[in-house]
């Protein structure tokens, strides 16, 4: 095992990876920008090390200085957390050159896995059911436009470098193709410098489900169950929870098999994410994230499983101390994510020094966050302020701990708003507490006012079969 591990991230992901490697008697290093020199991953770490301005790009998206910082305090492994360099396959090189273990996948099944468009096609490849789309990136507008007419709308175009819900957009009117084709190839350029984009149908009504598989080194791969992420706004996730309610019989088994499928066929190594829509029985692969997930903490709460401990053990050349048999999921988790955002201005994101946070605690409830009276939410990052989760021997329990969690959070600041209000309201929406919903929940709820209040609707009418090819 390592003796010193230097996390490559910021906010609540580092801080939890510092826990984990203090319960394992290994020295964390966290590098920081100068805007986050006192924050709690700062502040918890056993050493820290300074290696740029705010701006992203000049600190934690900057590989030599990343790399510098791991050699200069002996570390013998970097973990990325998510975001920033985590599914970078030059970063991960970059690591192996310099004589450092990436905590993830290799970067060359990294690499065939980032580009989304190859990733679906090594996915089909390996039996996966996925929609029907161009199969491969489409090069000008009016190859575009053929292909639409080819699919048929619904369809949704998707960034072949994309991630973290950005880079796609749903086409249902035929008149809005050309324009949404042309502005998810700028925001594509802009987001990630690759404005490659495909398409393929769009699957209305659908959920939004994942797998959590751990894969070793020695061929050894499971699958840790399923998690619903249907709950989102502009394809990020707000609520999560293990495991997915009220799928039909047999889909979760078939899900699990897919992913651990998938992660064999590419020969995953570390933990990673399989990602499917799923409407009734139809199951549509969509992605693989080669990372650790925000919502890996309802999977925690469900298995008793530490998941980031299991990446530096794989990462350590240990293989894996679980067989499918021996995972075992007890009762339900749900996650909300609260963010410094205001909802009733489009969700505009909210920066400036905290004057007041009050976590919730009690009976199985966890908090993952770097607040605290005083700390600083940065312009220059993303939103995300805390993750509440909430854990019951079935669903209603764990929802009504969460709300019961929503309503103890406090957290003041000049101009300081959060989504909390809005998600607790969601926790009420009759879709959602008869787990009859799906990822256009909020798209069906009115603009959220001021307080962040939705009013509640109606499940969604029932959903005719399609096939997925």
């Amino acid at each position: 095992m390592f003796d010193t591990v230097l996390i490559a991230n910021r906010g609540e992901i580092a801080l939890r990876i510092v826990r984990t490697c203090r319960d394992m008697g290994i020295i964390s290093v966290v590098v920081h920008s100068t805007v986050d020199g006192d924050s709690a991953a700062v502040r918890a770490a056993d050493r820290t090390v300074q290696i740029g301005p705010p701006s992203a790009k000049l600190s934690y998206l900057y590989p030599p200085a990343v790399i510098e910082a791991a050699l200069q305090t002996r570390a013998q492994a970097v973990h990325p957390g998510y975001g920033f360099l985590s599914e970078n396959p030059d970063f991960a090189e970059m690591c192996v050159d310099s004589g450092l273990t990436f905590i993830g996948p290799t970067p060359q099944v990294m690499a065939n896995l980032g580009d989304k468009s190859a990733a679906r096609q090594l996915m089909a490849d390996a039996g996966l059911p996925v929609m029907p789309g161009t199969g491969s990136v489409v090069q000008t507008a009016d190859d575009a436009v053929r292909a639409a007419d080819a699919l048929g709308l619904p369809l949704i175009i998707k960034a072949a470098a994309g991630g973290g819900g950005r880079g796609m957009a749903v086409v249902s009117k035929r008149e809005d193709f050309l324009k949404l084709f042309r502005m998810t190839r700028a925001a594509a350029q802009t987001a990630f410098g690759d404005n490659r984009v495909y398409l393929e149908r769009y699957l209305e009504g659908a959920r939004h489900v994942e797998v959590q598989i751990l894969a070793d080194a020695h061929g050894n791969v499971v699958h840790l169950g399923e998690r619903d992420c249907s709950v989102q706004r502009r394809h990020q996730k707000l609520i999560e929870e293990a495991p997915a309610p009220r799928l039909r019989p047999g889909v979760a088994e078939r899900l699990g098999e897919y992913a651990v499928r998938g992660a064999r066929a590419v020969g995953y190594q570390g933990a990673g994410t399989f990602e499917f829509l799923v409407r009734g029985e139809q199951i549509a692969f969509i992605e693989v994230n080669a990372r650790i997930q925000v919502e890996h903490p309802v999977t925690e709460m469900v298995t008793g499983l530490d998941v980031v401990r299991e990446q530096l053990r794989i990462a350590a050349g240990e293989p894996l101390m679980l067989t499918q048999e021996t995972v075992k999921v007890n009762g339900v988790a749900v996650e909300c994510r609260v963010n410094a955002e205001d909802p009733a201005r489009g969700f505009a994101p909210c920066a400036g020094r905290l004057t007041e946070f009050v976590a919730p605690a009690g009976p199985f409830v966890r908090v993952d966050t770097y607040a605290f009276p005083g700390a600083v939410v940065a312009p220059d990052y993303d939103s995300l302020l805390a993750k509440i989760i909430a854990w019951g021997q079935d669903r209603d329990e764990a929802l009504n701990r969460l709300k019961r969690a929503l309503h103890e959070l406090r957290v003041g600041g000049q101009g300081m708003h959060t989504t909390a209000a809005l998600v607790a309201d969601v926790l009420d929406a009759p879709a959602f507490r008869a787990a009859e919903h799906h990822t256009g929940l909020l798209d069906q709820l009115a603009a959220p006012t001021e307080r962040g209040h939705v009013p509640a609707v109606a499940p969604p009418p029932a959903l005719t079969a399609t096939s997925v090819a």
